[in-house]
């Protein structure tokens, strides 16, 4: 019996290529075992978003090795793509394959152990097509992530995600409506629309983003639909529009804001200002008044004075975030942010971090108590002990209650204790 172990570093995009890989190598045979148990396969799915996401990634191949002294490592994802001569190199590697070709895992694999090789298997990301991935089980038994859209072309100055995610290409709508009715037949009762510049959907298909979330929230089964992070700009008042027409749509808005101050986003090549993205906000609470608007922010841009740091700080308590995901700039090489001057010393930077994370960590807070006395629709997915069950409403909060995991019920919001709301289940109440 063979067995494989998989470690994912990053997005749930690259969760969802993880899942695709390991189920194929099931179909192969294989039987799947924890990271930190002997295996004759170890999968690492890299990061290089940042300089922290490299040096997770290398130090799981390292682990890898060290755990399993006659396994054959697969590096595949981002930094595979980025340098894969390097990790080649390294102890037990035996295949790296990017970010394309992962439905020819099992088979590149089992060529390289055949020649007794060390297989490089990384393809060039020009004209690559949107790469057709299956995947059956997802985070437990509630949601599934559904990967609609690869790569992107933003080119923003900090960021080295076009190079290593290729050019954009997208899901054809008919797979769209086919992967979603599959899932909900399979028992997903929440789907969430992925992919890493999801705005871009349209590209390529013919079809908007809105057809797509159209086609998800309309197969027979699928009980809600929740949107991955998406560019502010996409955010007009149409599609706010069109959004709150769909009752299933999970109402949490991840708008990418990345900086408060309109010199640093125009140094970053974002492609808004502030007073775009606080019209987005707008639009978004017009039409859906409860709704949730989160985000990722980078502190310690090169050049971010006290000043543009104090304007996101204003900036987030202005547009009552719900939630800030926040990272310290980290510097990419090859991207014109790593030549700039003005380079943020360590210590500047993760003090601001920690300044914006505990304002971040206030707002989320005031969100959640806001909820007390709402009746709010929670999918809840994981049993809390003594009959008890937590999951999340759709602005993304988490809820325990009376009830049981797989259940979508009412619940009256009665308190909370930190970003943890406590409810009562009303089964015969309507969801306000």
């Amino acid at each position: 019996m063979k067995t494989i172990s998989t470690c994912t570093l990053g997005c749930k995009v690259n969760q969802y290529d993880t899942e695709a890989m390991l189920e194929a190598f099931e179909r192969a045979g294989y039987v799947a075992v924890p990271f930190q148990q002997p295996a004759d396969v170890c999968l690492v799915n890299t990061c290089t978003v940042t300089g922290t996401g490299d040096q997770k990634s290398l130090k799981m191949i390292r682990r890898a090795a060290r755990l399993n002294p006659d396994c054959a490592v697969v590096v595949c994802g981002c930094l595979a793509q980025r340098d894969a001569e390097a990790l080649l190199a390294m102890d037990n590697v035996r295949l790296v394959i990017g970010v394309q070709r992962r439905a020819e895992v099992v088979s590149l694999l089992e060529r390289a152990l055949a020649e007794g090789a060390r297989l490089n298997a990384v393809a060039p990301l020009k004209g690559a097509g949107f790469e057709k991935l299956f995947v059956s089980r997802h985070e437990g038994r509630t949601r599934a992530t559904m990967k609609i859209q690869e790569g992107c072309d933003r080119y923003c100055s900090y960021c080295i995600i076009p190079s290593v995610r290729g050019p954009v290409r997208s899901m054809p709508l008919s797979d769209v409506r086919a992967e979603a009715e599959r899932l909900a037949a399979a028992g997903y009762r929440e789907i969430v629309v992925t992919g890493i510049h999801l705005a871009s959907y349209d590209r390529g298909t013919g079809e908007t983003l809105l057809d797509a979330v159209r086609a998800v929230h309309g197969a027979p089964g699928v009980k809600r639909v929740r949107l991955g992070s998406l560019e502010p700009v996409v955010a007009t008042d149409e599609f706010a529009r069109a959004l709150s027409e769909m009752p299933g749509l999970a109402r949490q808005f991840h708008l990418s804001l990345q900086s408060g101050s309109a010199a640093v986003l125009k140094r970053m090549r974002r492609r808004y200002t502030p007073d775009e993205y606080r019209r987005a906000a707008e639009n978004l609470r017009r039409y859906m008044p409860d709704c949730a608007i989160t985000t990722d922010v980078i502190v310690g841009f090169p050049g971010e004075t006290d000043e543009e740091f104090r304007e996101t700080l204003d900036f987030v308590r202005e547009v009552r975030l719900a939630r800030i995901h926040v990272f310290p700039y980290s510097r990419r090489t090859g991207t014109p942010a790593a030549a700039m001057d003005g380079q943020v010393p360590e210590a500047v930077k993760h003090a601001r971090a920690k300044k914006l994370i505990e304002v971040g960590n206030e707002l989320e807070r005031r969100f959640v108590s806001d909820m007390a006395g709402t009746v709010q629709e929670v999918l809840f997915e994981q049993p809390a002990g003594e009959g008890l069950a937590e999951g999340y409403t759709g602005q993304y909060v988490r809820v325990r209650a009376q009830a049981r995991p797989g259940e979508i019920l009412p619940v009256r919001i009665t308190g909370a204790e930190g970003t943890l709301a406590f409810g009562e289940v009303q089964r015969d109440t309507e969801v306000e």
